[in-house]
């Protein structure tokens, strides 16, 4: 892996036959976890919280190397507020994730789950791409390919990724500061919000290349679009502005990209200061509604609501209704 330069160096600019995106908009660096300086990198080797985050940027322990190819220092972390901040680093290559990006994201959001301290997650990036897919360049060599490979592969990886996302126990947000291609589209659209820069794209660049879209996306997209639009996207792997991607529903909403940061932050502290095993709830009730009927649907809101009234946030809730005054919630 060659060492990633910093997140304010522009990168090189390529066409679409070269790569799965077009560089486009001002390399601005996004999120609080974007370095400037080594010091202010995460911890190596500790996906959980780093040491003293400020503003979200976290600084390693003096005796933590941390060398500019490390994969904590193309996947930064920082946790700040009750938000874990998930920052991809590869702006060269527009953020395509290689297979050490992707466990180390895979493992952060496993972390954010565990951790009673996170209450929301942050998805970003750095550069002017957000994520330009899969980078396979540097995965485990498995061999001559035999049947059963490629499937196993897709499972294993692309998928596990994507499913990391939505099994997440903490509400995430995706701000999208650039281009998001193939399977950094689906990485996206896999959160639970979606906050987009106006320069931002997002590209279903399967069919360019001769490939089924995998990573999620036949499940995602119709989802959230329907199939008849889903077909449209997938089938021509046309690229969909911020804009046009709000009035279809696959973005929340779209900001300046000076205020992209600023705007995640404002959500992601919000959603912290809610109850956050309610949230918890709420999220695998929607997630799971899309894939069964009216009674198991049902059944399950009855379950997680008798779940979720053992939780200190409920009680906290109703008494403070009852007290007529501003709840607070505590994540418990």
């Amino acid at each position: 892996m060659t060492p990633s330069p910093s997140p304010r160096s522009d990168p090189p600019a390529t066409g679409p036959e070269d790569s799965p995106v077009t560089p486009i908009g001002p390399a601005t660096p996004v999120g609080p976890g974007t370095p400037a300086r080594p010091g202010e990198l995460s911890q190596p080797g500790r996906p959980g919280k780093a040491d003293k985050p400020v503003d979200g940027t976290a600084r390693p322990r003096p005796d933590s190397p941390d060398p500019a190819d490390s994969v904590p220092s193309l996947v930064l972390h920082a946790t700040d507020n009750g938000v874990s901040w998930i920052t991809l680093n590869r702006p060269a290559a527009m953020n395509a994730v290689t297979w050490e990006q992707r466990e180390r994201l895979i493992g952060l959001l496993a972390d954010a789950s565990a951790d009673p301290d996170v209450r929301a997650v942050v998805l970003t990036a750095t550069g002017r791409g957000f994520c330009a897919g899969a980078d396979l360049r540097g995965s485990p060599s498995a061999g001559e390919r035999v049947a059963g490979d490629v499937a196993r592969m897709i499972r294993g990886g692309a998928q596990r990724l994507i499913t990391a996302v939505l099994d997440c126990e903490k509400p995430v947000i995706a701000a999208v500061n650039g281009t998001a291609a193939g399977i950094g589209a689906h990485l996206a659209l896999a959160c639970d919000l979606v906050l987009a820069a106006e320069s931002a794209r997002f590209i279903e660049v399967f069919v360019r290349r001769g490939l089924v879209p995998d990573g999620g996306g036949a499940y995602l997209l119709p989802r959230l679009i329907g199939p008849q639009r889903a077909k449209e996207l997938m089938f021509f792997g046309d690229a969909v502005p911020a804009a046009e991607a709000a009035r279809l529903g696959l973005v929340n909403r779209v900001v300046p990209d000076g205020e992209l940061v600023k705007t995640a932050r404002e959500w992601a502290e919000r959603l912290a200061a809610g109850p956050t095993r309610a949230l918890a709830l709420t999220k695998q009730l929607v997630n799971a509604s899309l894939d069964t009927d009216r009674t198991a649907a049902f059944t399950a809101e009855a379950t997680a609501q008798e779940i979720n009234m053992t939780t200190a946030d409920a009680q906290e809730g109703v008494s403070s209704f009852v007290e007529r005054r501003t709840p607070t919630y505590r994540g418990r």
